[in-house]
């Protein structure tokens, strides 16, 4: 069978991967120069790592599976780790039951609700509930309106800012679900992973597989069109003025690319005019000779703070990875048409950094050896009121068009172990289909004409 895969991130990669395999001659088309997507990698001139900060929980069975699937088994490393918190302009250690006792800007009482909501989150499996109701309203009438006043809402507008008060309860839930599960033993010490060398490790031997497999990944290529053959039976992807014909097209780009190049009638929408809507990020990377505090996340409550959080990622990776530097990620979520992904680096190095010595006056700005700027338009759907109602459908209006994207996680946080849960999860319900012989679509799908090509994926 011979398949296209549109995307070549980490979705894109794990289906091309996973269907190369199984005998398909599968070629990914991938906008950017390099792979990967959110999870690519940056140069940072003495060493290369993540563009973004990722971090794998023992949890993630999916993840991990896929990763010794592939044979990198052995490059998986593990920390335990530590989580701060930063409110009051003060730091404080949450790294155990006792440091949350001795937590001072919450009462007793507001204690014992916070870790009321959390247990009681954790333990939720009916999400469809959730998600008509306001998280912001949830989680006060849970934990109360001081404990509400004082950590959750400042972390809800650090992260999601006014868009808060449209999201649901099932954004708060999935995060805590996730994390919860990063706690082990009796002890209750965080263990959290990485793959040696970074995501730039596995998307080699990505690469690397899916060459050896008869499989090609075209870099650098934007996608105008696709849609339904001449004859009504397979998918042709087009590209300018280059066309190729696919048995199955799979893709996996984000939902607003697929509704400006899948020719009308394609994709099913149920959404009755509604779009789904996402957050965009913009990442600061501080690479340092010292690491900037002992905790691998530090959470922030501070309206001053222009940023979300501090990620120390040198707390979990060793240094000896990273030429004896020390990596520290300052993110910034954002609506996905906010100007402040457009402002120059400079402006936003400096308000960051001037957000940082707020929280650590004598930070020695000498020891830094660069303060790089990273920054995405599309991280993650906003899990707004009913959002699942906004989904797009696996399966479209043809039998060999599907469309599997990070827009169809209704019920979990965006993180690439349920990237891997939806790949394996498709892979399975589809199987017959993706291996029986292209056939014509019933529905009405319009054949590929000389129409002016939408905008770029």
């Amino acid at each position: 069978m011979k398949i296209g895969v549109i995307g070549g991130g980490l979705m894109g990669l794990a289906l091309a991967q996973r269907l190369s395999a199984q005998g398909h001659r599968v070629t990914v088309y991938e906008r950017d120069r390099q792979v990967g997507g959110l999870t690519t990698w940056h140069d940072y001139g003495a060493f290369e790592w993540d563009k973004f900060y990722h971090v794998i929980l023992p949890s993630d069975a999916q993840l991990i599976g896929f990763i010794r699937d592939i044979g990198l088994g052995e490059r998986l490393c593990w920390a335990r780790t530590l989580t701060g918190f930063y409110v009051d302009r003060q730091f404080h250690s949450m790294s155990s039951a006792v440091e949350f006792l001795r937590f001072p800007p919450v009462s007793l009482i507001g204690k014992l609700r916070l870790a009321l909501t959390i247990l009681y989150c954790a333990r939720i499996d009916d999400w469809r509930r959730l998600e008509r109701i306001p998280v912001g309203a949830w989680l006060e009438r849970l934990g109360g309106k001081a404990t509400y006043e004082k950590i959750w809402k400042p972390l809800l507008l650090a992260k999601l800012g006014d868009n808060y008060q449209r999201v649901s309860a099932v954004f708060i839930w999935s995060y805590i679900k996730r994390m919860f599960s990063a706690r082990e033993g009796s002890a209750q010490k965080e263990q959290l992973g990485h793959v040696a060398g970074g995501y730039k490790t596995l998307f080699g031997r990505l690469q690397s597989v899916i060459g050896q497999a008869g499989g090609e990944i075209r870099t650098g290529v934007t996608v105008s069109r696709v849609a339904a053959a001449a004859d009504g039976a397979g998918m042709t992807i087009e590209c300018g003025t280059s066309a190729e014909r696919f048995d199955k097209v799979l893709f996996t780009s984000p939902a607003n690319v697929l509704r400006q190049v899948a020719e009308p009638g394609l994709v099913r929408d149920d959404a009755r005019g509604r779009e789904v809507e996402y957050l965009g990020v913009i990442c600061m990377v501080l690479v340092t000779r010292q690491p900037l505090t002992p905790y691998y996340i530090v959470n922030i409550a501070d309206p001053r703070i222009p940023f979300t959080g501090i990620i120390g990622m040198s707390n979990l990776v060793s240094p000896t990875q990273t030429a004896g530097l020390h990596m520290t990620f300052l993110p910034k979520y954002v609506d996905s048409n906010s100007p402040v992904l457009r402002r120059p680096d400079d402006e936003l190095r400096h308000e960051f950094l001037e957000g940082l010595r707020l929280m650590i006056p004598d930070l020695d700005e000498r020891g830094i050896e660069s303060a790089v700027i990273n920054r995405a338009i599309k991280v993650q759907p906003l899990q707004v009121l009913e959002y699942s109602s906004l989904v797009p459908s696996i399966e479209s209006a043809h039998p060999d068009f599907f469309v599997v994207n990070t827009s169809q996680f209704t019920h979990m946080t965006l993180n690439n172990n349920e990237v891997i849960r939806a790949v394996d999860g498709f892979l399975a319900a589809y199987a017959e289909r993706l291996a029986a012989a292209p056939r014509a679509a019933t529905a009405s799908v319009a054949s590929p004409s000389p129409i002016p090509h939408p905008q770029r994926a």
